[in-house]
């Protein structure tokens, strides 16, 4: 089967689940700190682990300052506390040395190349983290790659099966419009979530099967 183009794909995402329109989801520190608390655990969980973090701190500047013992207290519920309450406050402690505050609104001025090396510079920062930052916060084109994205993209044959993860943001960036980033994101979580799920996708439901070149395939 032919590989679908992109142009094809994302108007019957966006008829399947909805259309996804940008909106911020918090200011661009909170982002990033949002993002390590994320990893490995449920939007619930890192959701609860951060609102206790900003109860009990409130400020950034707070967290910064604070001991790793008391960080990883209040970030419990997100898992992996120990690791994230470093990554957390190595960040911040380095965002504030470096730029001397937590504002980022300045990475607007920047490509994303730029923006996306400028933060992950930072300790603990990596591509997706970075990328999310960019694109959640401040509107940028910035195609953060998770599990979900990766999988979805490679077996509808978007990105070449063999590219690392890290090479797909830079690959998912170059096929999708600037403007179409943030919902082609969205949407493919979405589908991967609900529909082309790892184990056990749902092909025989899926709205994209007469294009997905992985279809009811024995090897996904």
């Amino acid at each position: 089967m032919k590989k679908p183009a992109l142009s094809q794909i994302l108007p019957i995402l966006i008829t399947t689940y909805g259309d996804r329109p940008w909106r911020r989801r918090l200011e661009p520190a909170g982002e990033l700190v949002q993002t390590i608390l994320s990893q490995n655990t449920s939007d619930a969980n890192s959701g609860r682990a951060y609102d206790s973090l900003m109860k009990k701190f409130g400020t950034w500047d707070n967290i910064a300052k604070a001991d790793i013992s008391e960080i990883t207290d209040a970030i419990r519920s997100g898992g992996l506390a120990d690791a994230k309450a470093r990554y957390i406050r190595s960040a911040l402690s380095a965002l504030k040395a470096e730029n001397h505050g937590f504002d980022l609104e300045f990475l607007r001025k920047y490509s994303v190349k730029e923006a996306r090396a400028w933060l992950t510079r930072l300790p603990g920062v990596g591509m997706k983290t970075a990328s999310c930052v960019l694109l959640f916060s401040l509107g940028m084109p910035a195609f953060p790659v998770d599990t979900h994205v990766y999988r979805v993209a490679r077996r509808l044959q978007l990105i070449d099966n063999r590219l690392s993860v890290e090479e797909a943001h830079i690959e998912l960036e170059r096929i999708v419009r600037a403007e179409d980033v943030y919902r082609c994101h969205m949407l493919i979580i979405e589908h991967g979530r609900k529909t082309c799920r790892a184990r056990y996708p749902l092909c025989n439901q899926c709205t994209l099967a007469a294009l997905c070149p992985s279809c009811n395939s024995t090897s996904r």
